[in-house]
């Protein structure tokens, strides 16, 4: 039998290296933590971004992307940024701020960083495995590094907490400014498996929300499609060509307003301060408590839902701004006429105005409160000429959402925490009063969830995403 001579593979040519890129100058162990006044801060520090170039990034300039993406910088200083080679591509200094990015890039930024303070609150653990933890998140903590907030997020304050090598792994997520049930898995395995549950549907969700205005009576589903109008303002509003989206909404109580004089939107006169024109007094409605089960997990859904139906959220600093959605409040608002003026409007909240929210108009957010905001103080920092920002104020650490309970279709598990102090009745209120009594409303029959992300949040994934937002 004749031999066949088989000839050898041709050599593979070895893939090429991934760019070199710029590291993190320091990683500070332990994590630069102080308590002050009620608030979580980060002493300011030097840090290294590494982004890969996204795909609307190809073909752009370098600073036209800076300049569009990453708000918290003027163009100048990123003009400066680039010029000085504190932002760098594959490792090596920019030839010019109008560089085109191509597929492949990796943008370097190294800056000295300023995180804005979180709430001092610990992270409540309701149940702890060899698998899982069961948190109770605090609001206004983000979960992952994003944007302006890096160890002041759930995942650094926990590895702060049990150890450098240790990795939190989260399950599902909420929103910043949301609080309440959060799942962190141990290890790959355990995330993973949690997460194919919460895929396949059978996972049941209730949160609680404080409303404005009284609500109606009975069950209320919103099952109006949810269209993300801007990624980078956090804006998301009702579009018939948004993507599905069904909430069912159920009262819980109605607390109507206390007697007061009408006041104005922003507590003075009549004269809004900011740009100098009147603004309608309108009467304090009250507010109700209601309940909320997602059946479906576009991002802001729930806040998106309650605005539309004319009942957002109380201290909600986008959906409840008046300064932004006008008189109405976007209620019942499905069209893109006025998005321009929106998104005008909102990026200059936090900048050269405060969010002046409904929430303005609650008796638990005196004059003296609102005032105290988070915005812009004219001051630079000594090291690196940023703007600084003034501290938060108590109200706008988080929003009045609340993620209660997560349960297992099958009833397996089922895990809650308590009410937070503003879903409980005030004193001397009329109505369900009884804390007893909203308990026993809150612990009805939950649906199961129909979509494949989480409630409340902006998805549901197996471990930390290496998040590009400066």
């Amino acid at each position: 039998m004749a031999l066949t001579i088989i000839e050898p593979p041709p050599a593979q040519t070895p893939p090429a290296p991934p760019p070199d890129v710029v590291t993190t100058p320091c990683d500070p162990w332990p994590r630069p933590y102080y308590l002050e006044h009620g608030l979580r801060r980060v002493a300011p520090y030097h840090f290294t971004y590494n982004t890969n170039v996204k795909e609307r990034w190809r073909g752009r300039e370098i600073l036209d992307i800076f300049r569009d993406e990453f708000r918290d910088r003027s163009e100048e200083y990123y003009k400066d940024a680039i010029d000085t080679g504190k932002i760098q591509v594959n490792g090596q200094p920019v030839s010019s701020t109008f560089a085109k990015m191509k597929n492949g890039d990796v943008i370097s930024h190294t800056l000295h960083r300023h995180e804005p303070p979180v709430t001092a609150k610990a992270i409540g653990i309701v149940h702890e495995d060899e698998d899982m933890i069961v948190i109770n998140k605090p609001a206004g903590v983000p979960v992952h590094p994003a944007g302006r907030y890096n160890y002041n997020s759930v995942i650094e304050i926990m590895r702060a907490e049990r150890g450098h090598q240790w990795n939190p792994l989260p399950c599902n997520r909420l929103d910043r400014l949301t609080s309440g049930v959060m799942f962190i898995g141990k290890h790959k395995k355990a995330a993973e498996k949690f997460t194919d549950q919460l895929m396949s549907r059978t996972v049941r969700k209730e949160y609680v929300a404080r409303v404005r205005g009284e609500f109606p009576e009975g069950d209320i589903v919103c099952e109006q499609p949810i269209l993300q109008i801007s990624p980078k303002l956090g804006l998301n509003r009702v579009r018939a060509n948004g993507k599905q989206a069904k909430t069912v909404f159920k009262r819980l109580a109605y607390y109507p307003p206390l007697p007061s004089p009408a006041t104005t939107t922003n507590g003075t006169n009549g004269t809004d301060d900011t740009n100098d024109t009147l603004v309608a007094a309108e009467p304090k409605q009250g507010y109700s408590i209601v309940r909320c089960r997602p059946l479906t997990g576009r991002t802001h859904q729930l806040r998106v839902h309650l605005q539309f139906l004319g009942h957002p959220i109380t201290n909600d600093p986008i959906y409840a701004n008046r300064r932004v959605f006008g008189p109405s409040l976007g209620h019942a608002s499905a069209s893109s006429t006025d998005d321009e003026d929106i998104m005008t409007r909102l990026s200059r909240m936090g900048k050269e105005e405060h969010a002046d929210a409904v929430a303005y108009e609650d008796e638990m957010v005196g004059e003296y409160e609102r005032k105290k905001a988070e915005k812009m103080t004219g001051e630079r920092c000594g090291v690196c000429g940023t703007p600084l920002y003034s501290d938060p104020g108590a109200h706008e650490l988080g929003i009045y959402l609340h993620a209660r309970r997560y349960a297992d279709a099958g009833g397996e598990w089922s895990y809650e925490t308590e009410l937070p102090g503003w879903a409980l009745p005030p004193e001397g209120s009329e109505g369900v009063g009884q804390e007893g009594e909203l308990l026993a409303m809150m612990l009805g029959e939950l649906e199961v969830g129909e979509g494949g992300k989480d409630g409340e949040g902006v998805g549901v994934g197996s471990g930390a995403e290496a998040l590009a937002a400066q």
